[in-house]
């Protein structure tokens, strides 16, 4: 039986229609098989200026309307954090297909929750891991999966910021967060570095989650200028770990929201380093022991750019994914695995000895 290819366009219900919302939405207005029709927010206000805006007029602050409306096919959870499971769980129980934003969930006991209620379902569930839509991240994983790198033993994996943090509760209160650096960008640069290494499976972490700069006096964010940073803050600014794999591999990981470390904005990098050869994100550069760094990296050279921006692309391949029958393009078994190495970095830091995971 071949695939079932869906001909109408899809309808789309936002839960959340601030902050990361703005990057998604140019993607649904792309998208050649989805359109928004609804949105959701417990800020009236702010939802009357979205709807405004994008000329949608089915709004509401309970989300459950929107999970009862028959006409909506998929539900774009863009809340913070610590609401994602209930309202995914919710969104696959009415029968919608589910793009989440990242961290699919803070832990790992709501990500089985929420794969056990996509496979009861029978729907897509997707977490919003954009930076795999990126050309240059696409352009390596293609040239990795045809297995000139031989077998990826290990990889080093970063992503530091000085100064460079959201003061606001929905980021630095855990309640609303689930964490601080760690699951904020360091979810980003990990799942990256898991998909260009195939998605082996971890097995052991060792790891360091703490706050040294963010209470010391003159701290400042570009995010929001003058604002004082909370003496409230309770999350992480800085993590580190070191990962152990089934298959033999390792991994190092630095985070940071607050780092003296000279970079204006995000300085995230991904090294690779196989039998084979080694390559780097996101520069698109393979190496090997015959140094033909050179003839490698020409490949890609017009096959790197963005076709548009990868938070409003991972929108796009949702939606083509659904309607040609494909599976989702980031499976929720993929997030598992992510957030079993964040939350083993937590344990870490409280128990201070490696961790075992068990997915």
């Amino acid at each position: 039986m071949g695939r079932q290819v869906m001909s109408e366009t899809l309808k789309v219900g936002v839960i959340g229609v601030g902050g990361i919302n703005r990057s998604h939405m140019p993607g649904w207005e792309a998208s050649d098989h989805a359109e928004v029709i609804a949105g959701a927010d417990i800020n009236e206000e702010a939802l009357k200026q979205w709807g405004a805006k994008h000329n949608i007029n089915q709004l509401t602050t309970n989300p459950q309307e929107i999970f009862d409306n028959p006409d909506i096919d998929i539900i774009d959870v863009c809340t913070p954090n610590m609401y994602h499971m209930p309202i995914t769980v919710s969104a696959l129980n009415a029968g919608k297909h589910v793009i989440c934003e990242k961290p699919l969930a803070p832990t790992t006991d709501d990500i089985r929750t929420m794969i056990k209620a996509r496979d009861r379902s029978g729907k897509q569930l997707m977490t919003a891991q954009h930076w795999r839509f990126a050309g240059t991240s696409q352009a390596i994983k293609r040239e990795a999966d045809s297995g000139v790198l031989g077998d990826v033993y290990h990889a080093r994996a970063w992503m530091l910021r000085r100064n460079h943090f959201i003061p606001t509760p929905t980021f630095i209160h855990k309640q609303h967060s689930g964490g601080g650096a760690c699951i904020d960008i360091g979810v980003h640069v990990l799942d990256l570095t898991l998909w260009l290494m195939g998605n082996p499976q971890p097995v052991a972490v060792s790891g360091v989650a703490r706050t040294e700069l963010a209470m010391k006096d003159g701290q400042f964010t570009p995010w929001r200028p003058g604002v004082e940073i909370p003496k409230t803050w309770d999350v992480e600014e800085f993590a580190s770990a070191f990962v152990r794999f089934e298959n033999g591999a390792t991994l190092i990981l630095e985070v940071s929201w607050l780092l003296h470390h000279d970079t204006q904005g995000d300085d995230m990098q991904v090294w690779l380093y196989g039998s084979e050869g080694g390559c780097h994100w996101p520069s698109a550069k393979f190496l090997n022991s015959n140094y033909q760094t050179k003839e490698l990296y020409k490949r890609y050279l017009g096959m790197t750019a963005d076709l548009m921006e990868p938070h409003a692309l991972e929108c796009v391949e949702f939606a083509k994914a659904i309607a040609e029958g494909r599976p989702s393009p980031v499976p929720a078994e993929q997030s598992l695995q992510v957030q079993s190495i964040l939350n083993g970095i937590y344990e870490s830091q409280k128990k201070g000895r490696e961790i075992r995971l068990d997915i």
